[in-house]
């Protein structure tokens, strides 16, 4: 029994000096549970008579003994407050008495601080926490209650984050997108009555960066396949590190000569005119591009050296760009000069003709590579036709784009028409750094199709969409498909950089109007893919998705793909 009672003694002190808050002013929320208390190795310990603990409160220069109430409760080293008002706020003490002398354990200076009605905390009541990226990290919640047993919430920018309820909230790898305000709120059981303790952390993430950048071209010296006639335009993009520099000249020259500046109106612009500087921001990283546009390239053309200059302080960099007569491409020129050359002789027939051509452009060019069997992969060194961006997020919001995107995308790319496609929960074993796989995977693709809806934004989708817009803007290795799955008004919860791709590129998902593989949506889709020989399907002619929660069984129409492509 003996030893029992000191085992007691033993765990009640080391829980004591875990717990006592030994800085002299202490912040507290009003509303909040809250205790005051003092370790046991600062109590006298040589006094031999009995003694009494007491607590006191200085206010107005007098001195006042607590006494206890429903509301404050003294025990043993503790002073509790269920919950701490405002008018709490002051100073206190507490003292060690055996009727003759008085020994003064402790001070403290409580500031009871207002409850911020409209947010889960109160600026003037939080720490901050600076971490690089990259690095493991623990957030850990306040040890204001003693019960293990006590439920914990966790909340970031407060709302609740991935049901954690540990008293330490675990990052195995730090990035910048988890930087925020993290709230941990405990609640505590006493008289039939539930109280709460917060403890609120801002977390900031930084980015490793070199403190100094070289400035550089993005890409060196290339050749552009071309031919006559046709509408060309160069691009020149500059990393200038991570942040704006102005201090920056870049322009282009040929022939010893500089190009004028485009217009904005293409009637009035010269064969070759050179674009206004334009800026542009990825995730943390700053680039300026300026495009030279040639508006039909002539024979001349193919023997001149397109020079892209930078300069900056007693930096010169060059990158030079060469057109070079390649293979004809969808539809052949001589399609198009027999075409005119038809509007003059019968302007009727012409003016048919071109109707026709601009309202029937994606079966033309689908019929076109269906009788040639266009190739556009061979030999490009890709192994993917298209990687597939999409909400990865398994909430109920997104099961439809979930289905689109695991089932019915690769259910007609890739088993009527020949397409590989990349679908990272599909086919990306789990356990590999998911940056890096995403980042990999993405280069060996030749499209990057992007689901969007306005719940498209996460922290893996938006990192797949930054890497597709840096391969499509600045190095110009990938064309980006935007698949609108479902009506948006409002595109500023995007990057800035999505607007600088081309609308023809956006295609529309209509539920039951796109269902049918002969819809106009998978022609549409085929067409911004590379061409690629047709596969036939061995199950038929005609072909039903079934989209399982939908119901929906697609008609067809009597398509026949082996006619109409």
């Amino acid at each position: 029994m003996t030893l029992m009672f000191f085992f007691l003694i033993f765990i009640t002190e080391t829980a004591t000096e875990k717990l006592c808050p030994l800085r002299a002013s202490i912040d507290v929320l009003e509303g909040e549970y809250f205790f005051l208390c003092f370790p046991e190795s600062k109590r006298q310990h040589s006094w031999k008579e009995e003694y009494t603990i007491n607590w006191y409160k200085e206010g107005a220069g007098r001195q006042k003994q607590i006494k206890e109430t429903h509301r404050i409760v003294s025990q043993m080293n503790f002073l509790e407050f269920w919950p701490a008002e405002l008018g709490d706020s002051g100073n206190y003490f507490v003292t060690q008495s055996n009727g003759k002398r008085n020994f003064t354990i402790q001070k403290w200076t409580l500031n009871v601080l207002e409850r911020n009605k409209s947010s889960c905390f109160n600026q003037n009541h939080l720490t901050t926490e600076i971490q690089n990226a990259g690095t493991g990290y623990s957030l850990k919640c306040s040890d204001l209650s003693v019960n293990e047993n006590d439920s914990i919430t966790w909340y970031k920018d407060c709302k609740n984050y991935e049901n954690e309820s540990g008293r330490e909230l675990d990052f195995k790898t730090l990035s910048v997108q988890h930087s925020g305000i993290y709230t941990c709120k405990i609640s505590i059981s006493h008289q039939g009555k539930i109280y709460h303790s917060t403890n609120t952390i801002r977390l900031i993430v930084e980015e490793d960066a070199p403190e100094t950048v070289t400035l550089e071209i993005v890409g060196r010296d290339e050749e552009i396949q071309t031919e006559i006639g046709k509408e060309e335009t160069l691009n020149c993009t500059v990393f200038l590190g991570y942040y704006m520099q102005e201090d920056v000249n870049l322009y282009w020259c040929f022939n010893d000569t500089f190009p004028k500046k485009c217009s904005g109106i293409p009637e009035a612009d010269p064969p070759i005119c050179e674009e206004d500087l334009t800026k542009l921001r990825l995730g943390d990283k700053f680039y300026i591009t300026r495009f030279l546009r040639i508006k039909k390239v002539r024979e001349e053309d193919f023997h001149h050296n397109f020079t892209c200059r930078l300069q900056a302080d007693e930096i010169t960099h060059m990158k030079v760009v060469k057109l070079k007569k390649g293979n004809t491409q969808d539809l052949p020129l001589h399609v198009f000069t027999t075409g005119m050359i038809l509007a003059v002789l019968f302007p009727c027939v012409a003016l048919a003709v071109v109707a026709v051509c601009v309202m029937f452009r994606v079966d033309l060019v689908l019929f076109y590579r269906n009788i040639s069997q266009r190739d556009d992969t061979a030999g490009d060194g890709k192994e993917y036709d298209a990687f597939v961006s999409y909400l990865k997020d398994c909430v109920s919001t997104s099961k439809e784009e979930r289905e689109f995107a695991l089932k019915t995308l690769p259910m007609i790319l890739e088993e009527n028409f020949g397409y590989k496609l990349c679908i990272f929960e599909r086919d990306v074993s789990p356990g590999g750094a998911v940056v890096d796989d995403i980042h990999s995977l993405i280069d060996k693709s030749r499209r990057l199709i992007i689901i969007l809806s306005q719940n498209y934004i996460s922290d893996r989708a938006i990192y797949e969409l930054e890497s597709g817009l840096h391969k499509a803007l600045v190095e110009r290795k990938m064309k980006i498909i935007l698949i609108e799955y479902m009506p948006i008004s409002d595109y500023d919860f995007l990057p800035e950089s999505l607007s600088l791709l081309p609308s023809k590129r956006v295609v529309q998902w209509k539920k039951d109007k796109s269902l049918p593989v002969n819809s106009r949506f998978w022609k549409t889709l085929r067409y911004l893919m590379p061409a690629k020989p047709t596969k036939s399907n061995s199950k038929g002619h005609c072909m039903n998705l079934d989209l399982g929660s939908e119901g929906t069984q697609p008609w067809t129409g009597g398509c026949d793909y082996n006619t109409v492509i």
